[in-house]
């Protein structure tokens, strides 16, 4: 255990054979909301992301709009691994309300960089402490108390530059970057950013346990979130009609959207291309996603569970009566208002079956921002193919925070319509042709848009029993038909939808089962369990429903499946025990639920308890 270090002490150089740690570090920032510091986590997480080191950064903050405590979470990793991770290295403890907490919960030899009033260095002895007089410096920047407020956040990221190694000219380009480009925001910024780095420089002592080093591992990539991501994918997929009702985590997707066809989609007479709503609630906008579905438009809408239980309806609605729309459900803690922004993947069963009745929504699952820009343009295509509403299943993790990637790619093929008849192919179907007529076996009909002019073409739709011409009946014959026929066109996705992505290894008795962002802890975990402890692991990373046939041959191809996922039931886990049937048994479930980023110890640990217990009997 080290000693108490202030602000006046001097550091010891590390021991022969002790080496600085080199870009393997978590900085955990606490703070106040609402006091700015988004801005200057964001310069520092780019900062180090600059120097070509692979980083992600994870933002907990409260449900309100200011005073409560914040944190701010950098993974810095030579290795990629970009999981959360729960031990902390390096913290700056900026808020009085949550100091004697954030400073127990460090691991012993931890750093940490508090402000003066604090006083943390009294509060543990196995830490090492750098003591800022935080205001001081701040008052020699401004005479403006807000901007001081804003100011003191640039002068911690100057104090840790200094202390880790962080090269000043990426924290001037990243806030370049973050203030785009404007000489009054960049200025004072880059001014505190100095203070901070002179304040470190002149008085407090070297830190030489962790260090940012350049490397080469970012050339050439982004950072971006998940509905930033998914908002690029949509505007490039053809969408035209957009309605939406603001909740956490979901709002910025279609924010973010707005502001993108705004910018792109824009005729050369200056009119806009799209339709943008916001609409009363929920269930009116996934309602009007339905209409413009049926009218031939390509909708879309995003919301958050809540928001997924009230469109139960209207969604049974178009599940029945066969019309195209996609919703994102960017998942957070329930039930009910829950923790709105924290992060979940507890709405699997919600949006599997929504409505009353036997009802099979296609599920689109992105582990990855790359994922979440693909599947908005797939899930558009998918949802006019086969005539449905279609939902894409992110959350607050992948949706909000901040991920690297490599570019993505201008899309190279052409929007898929599906059955949508042309007068010609009317005259050519001639009586053959009914709105729900399953001409071709695979359960899918043939529709026809408002506005296609033929005597047969057809816009009925019928949200109660009808038969195959779309006339209204209530005959058992006619309403088994129709739901048999439901059930095969569901069937029939499994031929289109995303197959999981699957890594098996010659001989491992252990498969494990994700998806979403579970992915990127889980990837770790199988790291530490082979490097560990020599255990060889396959997985199959899911990204859709229906299941499709890899899934169940996955599962007999081991003795033992692990699936990890963020909800506490294993909503997942359970759906997969009726897909396979007897192989069931192997199913067992690792199950994080406390609205953090799983992190790979905890998946670790759990296969290990249970591996275990199976190797007593």
């Amino acid at each position: 255990m080290t000693d108490t270090l202030s602000a006046t002490a001097v550091l010891e150089e590390p021991a022969s054979g002790d080496a600085p740690i080199v870009n393997d570090l978590t900085i955990h920032v606490a703070t106040v909301n609402g006091s700015g510091s988004q801005s200057s986590n964001n310069v520092l997480m780019r900062s180090i992301f600059q120097m070509g080191v692979p980083v992600s950064g994870k933002n907990m903050f409260p449900s309100n709009i200011a005073g409560l405590p914040t944190w701010f979470t950098i993974r810095a990793n030579k290795d990629g691994w970009i999981a959360r991770k729960k031990e902390v290295d390096i913290m700056v403890c900026m808020n009085a309300q949550t100091a004697r907490d954030d400073v127990d919960a460090l691991q012993p030899g931890a750093v940490c960089i508090y402000d003066a009033p604090l006083n943390c260095k009294a509060m543990r002895n196995d830490v090492t402490f750098f003591e800022v007089p935080f205001a001081k410096l701040a008052a020699e920047l401004s005479q403006d108390s807000r901007l001081r407020k804003l100011l003191t956040n640039m002068i911690y990221v100057g104090i840790l530059a200094q202390l880790i190694g962080i090269e000043r000219d990426e924290m001037v380009a990243a806030i370049t970057k973050q203030f785009k480009g404007k000489k009054k925001a960049i200025d004072p910024n880059v001014e505190a950013i100095d203070k901070g780095l002179a304040y470190a420089r002149e008085h407090l002592p070297a830190q030489n346990r962790w260090r940012i080093e350049r490397m080469n591992a970012t050339a050439g990539k982004i950072i971006i979130d998940g509905n930033a991501a998914a908002a690029i994918g949509a505007m490039f997929g053809g969408v035209t009609v957009v309605t939406w009702y603001p909740i956490t985590p979901s709002s910025s997707l279609c924010e973010s959207l707005i502001d993108y066809l705004k910018q792109y989609r824009i005729d050369e007479n200056g009119k806009a291309t799209f339709a943008v709503v916001q609409a009363e609630d929920e269930l009116a906008a996934v309602g009007m996603v339905l209409g413009a579905g049926w009218a031939g438009a390509r909708s879309m809408t995003s919301t958050a569970g809540p928001g997924i239980s009230l469109m139960a309806e209207f969604l049974g609605l178009g599940y029945f009566a066969e019309l195209p729309g996609v919703i994102w459900d960017i998942q957070r803690v329930g039930p009910s208002t829950g923790l709105p922004t924290r992060t979940a993947q507890g709405d699997v069963n919600q949006v599997a079956s929504l409505s009353h009745g036997d009802t099979n929504h296609i599920v689109l699952i992105p582990g990855s921002v790359r994922e979440c820009y693909d599947f908005a343009a797939e899930g558009l295509d998918l949802a006019e193919m086969f005539q449905t509403p279609i939902f894409v299943l992110s959350d607050l993790d992948l949706g909000m925070n901040n991920w690297m990637s490599d570019p993505f790619p201008y899309p190279e093929k052409g929007i898929q319509r599906g059955k949508v008849l042309t007068p010609q192919q009317l005259d050519e179907l001639g009586s053959k042709w009914g709105r729900y007529a399953d001409l071709d076996g695979d359960g899918i009909p043939y529709r026809t848009l408002p506005g296609t002019d033929h005597p047969n073409a057809s816009y009925f739709t019928r949200g109660s029993g009808h038969d195959a011409m779309a006339r209204y009946s209530e005959k058992p014959d006619d309403y088994k038909a129709t739901v048999d026929r439901l059930r095969r066109k569901y069937e029939t996705a499994k031929q289109f939808v995303p197959k999981p992505a699957i890594s098996k290894k010659d001989g491992a008795k252990i498969g494990f089962i994700a998806y979403g962002t579970t992915d990127f802890p889980l990837e770790e975990s199988r790291h530490q369990l082979q490097s560990e402890r020599g255990v060889e692991t396959s997985y199959l990373r899911l990204r859709a429903l229906p299941f499709t046939e890899e899934v169940a041959q996955f599962v007999a191809d081991h003795d033992r499946i692990y699936v990890v996922e963020q909800n506490r039931d294993g909503q997942m886990a359970d759906l997969l025990r009726l897909e396979v049937g007897e192989d069931q048994r192997k199913i067992r479930k690792v199950l994080h639920y406390s609205g953090l980023p799983c992190d790979a110890r905890f998946i670790t640990h759990a296969v290990l308890k249970m591996e275990g217990e199976e190797s007593h009997g």
